[in-house]
């Protein structure tokens, strides 16, 4: 399986501008820039980009393991922080902090634990990412 994405940019680093598409179209010349990255601009950066990604993957990886523990849950709500520090002469991202609040019906609070983190470490996006992974995750009654 292959997904494609791409990215076009026009101009310098600060004031040049670009736009990022999927082929699936749900971005679809979605704008990106320095401001969006390090100013707080509008737009979007790849932090946030990777940061949709990360959560979204985990959350699917969770209910399968959800599902192969013959749970279901009614609600998983996941938010990642994505960490951008100077690193040397450039920039590098150095974590994804994952905070996780999830409705599972039947699972004990050391169950969901533990099938939390199987889920944080089988889940693709985590593999591919070469930063510190931290979760925290809370089960709701």
């Amino acid at each position: 399986m292959i997904k494609k994405a791409s990215a076009v940019w026009k101009g310098g680093l600060k004031d040049g501008i670009g736009s990022i598409s999927t082929e699936t179209g749900v971005l679809r010349d979605a704008p990106y820039g320095f401001k969006a990255r390090f100013e707080g601009g509008k737009g979007t950066n790849p932090e946030e980009l990777i940061g949709a990604a990360h959560a979204g993957c985990f959350s699917m990886a969770l209910s399968k393991i959800l599902g192969e523990a013959g749970l279901t849950a009614e609600r998983i709500e996941t938010h990642a922080e994505i960490t951008l520090d100077k690193v040397g002469e450039g920039f590098g991202i150095t974590a994804s902090h994952l905070i996780l609040k999830a409705k599972v019906p039947g699972a004990s609070a050391e169950q969901f634990k533990e099938l939390a983190e199987k889920a944080k470490a089988g889940c693709p996006v985590s593999k591919v990412l070469n930063a510190r992974i931290s979760l925290d995750a809370t089960l709701e009654a």
